[in-house]
């Protein structure tokens, strides 16, 4: 099996992929961006489970932390031949005349500049047995929320860099795709997870009736990084129970 880089491992998506990926026999690096204890945790279930796993503290947006991530992998675990971009930061409903400067960058570089530097240092380690990235995206790369400038716009970036990968890297068998997840029942909404009469009223806006779970993303991920996909690539596929179906219904 392959050695996967999973970035934003300690919660949420980038939890549940690591698990994925780790159960499916893979060797798991992944990162954490503050929380050790966290890290450390998803480390241990992979090992619990009869995995292997390395946890590095990294800002996927800093150039010389992901380079020290992925020598760390490819010296520990070898070659890296899997990407899962995860880590990244939610909009923070401000909104654009009032949104500072430092707050547009610093969701730029969480969500769209760590993706860049994380698929050019995996292109970068790549032997002429190519590779798979998945990218997690959202589905305000192209439906937007007012308060979300800074998110929709690393999203929307994020969704062309996937597809100018694809394009790029697909004579070299490195395939890049992206997952658009709806509502996840992850800390990134810890408000409705906290509040069940938040919850049912978000709940009974999406028309398959319930929010999703790390767990059904990280499958979809899991599937596309395995042979089963090999001919899909610059793809984004949605995964919101029909929540972006429901633009410009009822007026």
């Amino acid at each position: 099996m392959a050695c996967a880089v999973v970035t934003g491992g300690e919660s949420g998506i980038g939890r549940a992929c690591a698990l994925a990926l780790g159960r499916a026999g893979h060797a798991i690096a992944l990162t954490y961006f503050k929380d050790d204890a966290a890290g450390a945790a998803t480390v241990d279930e992979i090992e619990r489970g009869g995995g292997t796993a390395l946890a590095q503290q990294t800002d996927v947006s800093d150039e010389a932390a992901v380079e020290a991530l992925f020598t760390a992998a490819e010296e520990a675990l070898g070659p890296v031949q899997l990407l899962v971009n995860s880590a990244g930061l939610n909009m923070r409903g401000t909104p654009f005349a009032e949104m500072p400067l430092a707050q547009f960058e610093q969701i730029i570089a969480a969500d769209l500049v760590g993706p860049f530097l994380t698929c050019r240092r995996f292109v970068r380690g790549l032997d002429d047995q190519g590779g798979r990235i998945v990218n997690i995206s959202s589905i305000h790369e192209r439906a937007p929320r007012a308060g979300g400038a800074d998110y929709d716009s690393a999203k929307g970036g994020l969704a062309q860099l996937t597809a100018t990968l694809a394009l790029e890297l697909a004579p070299k068998r490195i395939a890049v795709n992206s997952v658009a997840p709806g509502m996840i029942l992850t800390r990134m909404n810890q408000s409705a997870l906290d509040d069940p009469a938040e919850l049912a009223r978000k709940e009974a806006a999406i028309p398959w009736g319930r929010a999703g779970t790390a767990e059904e993303v990280a499958e979809l991920v899991l599937f596309l990084l395995s042979p089963a996909a090999d001919y899909i690539t610059g793809a984004t596929v949605t995964i919101d129970g029909g929540l972006s179906l429901t633009v410009a219904q009822g007026a």
